[in-house]
Order: structure tokens, then sequence, then C-alpha cells
């Protein structure tokens, strides 16, 4: 038994729009090489399988019926659907990924992030990109467990796979700092661990969904307060609510206007901050992947990603 969906082909949605654009059965019926009888049988065929009318017939002009305005809108966003999945089909034919994912660490600079993404969406590729956030640990795990193809601001462990390709992206310098408020702001320097053990850090939390995950600049036994992202470290860290490492780059305005105070300790940090991918003879890089690392080999760009993290 035939559905409205065994009617509803690109030739009847095309049959429909000609017939509005022409205003009568006669001029659709030439435009598309058909006898008139013809075109109108195929129109009360499609009309009764939808059980509605699509045009007014009272008048000399083809006129759309209410039914027939809303399924002539909907008939153009198909067509052009079907089009568009007909392009993304040939491109992704010539290399491109149907989907690419990028990873991106709470270190990396957001803004610069969405300005190669809208350079990228400017090529109007067959590409749909997709962006994840992550922290510590779990930007690396969203490229090796198949999440993502690309990872930005990658703390590098010990047996990554052999498929796992990775580059420094930069160093990043980090400064121990609490609110002008807070006791460890006037506390003699160096901080020693055990001064340290007496108040809390704030820490971002390791976005892995599984395993232990990483912990970074914390002294064993100390309270700690955990939040999502850089952003919310900072914030805390403004109001007091305990000390911790920044990046320069992102604690310097604060500290420049004396809403943060830099502490020297005894273990001072410094990072390296990787991209890594996915690329293998099995799994080769597609042209999305080649794009996007083709910006990546310019130094203004990694230094604009290590850049002031300042995420909306």
């Amino acid at each position: 038994m035939q559905t409205p969906r065994d009617w509803l082909t690109p030739d009847a949605l095309t049959m429909l729009q000609t017939i509005e654009q022409t205003g009568s059965f006669a001029g659709a019926a030439r435009q598309l090489g058909l006898v008139p009888s013809a075109l109108t049988y195929r129109v009360r065929q499609l009309e009764d399988a939808l059980d509605v009318l699509l045009f007014d017939r009272t008048s000399r002009q083809a006129r759309p019926t209410a039914a027939g305005q809303a399924l002539l809108r909907e008939a153009k966003r198909l067509l052009d659907d079907m089009d568009a999945v007909a392009n993304r089909v040939r491109r992704v034919a010539t290399g491109w990924e149907a989907v690419f994912t990028i990873a991106v660490d709470s270190l990396i600079a957001r803004p610069v992030v969405m300005d190669l993404c809208a350079a990228f969406l400017e090529l109007k590729a067959p590409t749909r990109l997709r962006l994840r956030y992550e922290t510590l640990s779990g930007t690396l795990t969203a490229l090796t467990s198949g999440q993502a193809d690309l990872a930005l601001g990658v703390v590098l462990e010990p047996g990554t796979g052999a498929d796992i390709q990775h580059q420094v992206l930069g160093s990043i310098d980090f400064v121990y700092a609490v609110a002008a408020h807070h006791p460890l702001a006037q506390a003699p320097e160096p901080l020693t661990n055990a001064l340290l053990q007496q108040h809390r850090a704030v820490a971002v939390a390791d976005s892995v969904s599984r395993g232990d995950g990483l912990t970074i600049g914390l002294v064993g036994g100390q309270d700690v307060f955990t939040v999502p992202d850089m952003a919310s470290k900072l914030e805390a860290q403004l109001r007091g609510l305990g000390g911790g490492f920044l990046p320069v780059s992102l604690a310097k305005p604060y500290i420049d206007s004396g809403l943060l105070v830099p502490r020297q300790v005894q273990k001072p940090r410094v990072s390296t901050a990787h991209m890594a991918w996915r690329d293998s003879k099995d799994s080769p890089a597609g042209q999305a992947l080649r794009w996007w690392l083709s910006q990546l080999e310019r130094p203004t760009t990694r230094d604009a990603l290590l850049g002031p993290v300042h995420h909306v």
C-alpha cells in the first residue's frame, strides 16, 4: 500500500513549484513537457494521497491553497536539502571528513579557536565542525577514545598510541597567586608546602570520565575547591576562596591592578602544551585535519592560542 512518502518525490515537488511559478496547469505542463491532462492527473493523485486540496481551481489561475502553500514551503527546503546532501557526498568522496571534532583544553584561548572555526566554515567544506571543551587528561582521552580528531592543549602521557601524532604548541608560564585579602598574600616567601597545606587550593577538575585523572600543583592533604574550568578558577581566586597556579597571561591584568598577589613557592610550575591528532595508515588524515594543521603551523597562531584565556 502506497503512503504519502511514495508520492512526495523530487519530481512531484518540482511539479508543484512549476505550477506555482507559471500560475497555471497549462503553463506548467508546457514547461515540463507534459500534456495538461497528464499533469492534472498527477496533481489529483498527490492530493488524494495527502487527502488535501493543494490548488484552488475556481479561477483560471492555479492558486495554492493554505495547505498547498505549506507544502510548497517545505518542498523548497526538501529540494535544497537534497542538493546539499548530493554536494556533501561528492565532496566527501574527495577526502573531506563528514564530521571533524576538536577537543580544546581549558588552557587554550577560546576566542582564537572560534576565529579559526570561522575561517574554516568560510571554506564551505562538506565537513561538519564540532568543538568539545576538556581539561587535563580529558583532552587527550577525547582523542585516544576516538571522540575527537584533533586535541589542543594536550598534556602528554606515557604509552600514547602509535597512531597519535603530536607537536609542541608552546610553553605556558604559571604564577601562584592569591587575592589581596587572602592570608597567604602577606606570608613570608617562598611559601613552603607545609604552609600551603594549611590553606585551601583551587583546582580545575580533570574532565576524564574514568580513572584517577591528573592533579597538578596540589600539596598532599590540602583542602581543595574544585571548579570546572580556568575561568571559574580565576573567579574563585579573586574572591579569596583559595590559592593556586594561574597562567601568567591570564593573571597579569589582575596582578597589575592589585586584585591578585603573586607569591613565590618552593616548586614553580611551567607546562608544555601540545597539539595531537590521529593519523595512521589505516586512518589517514583528511582534508579538514590537514587544513587545521596548516593553520597551526603558524607561530603567531600558536602564540595566540596560548595567550590570555578569556572565556565566554
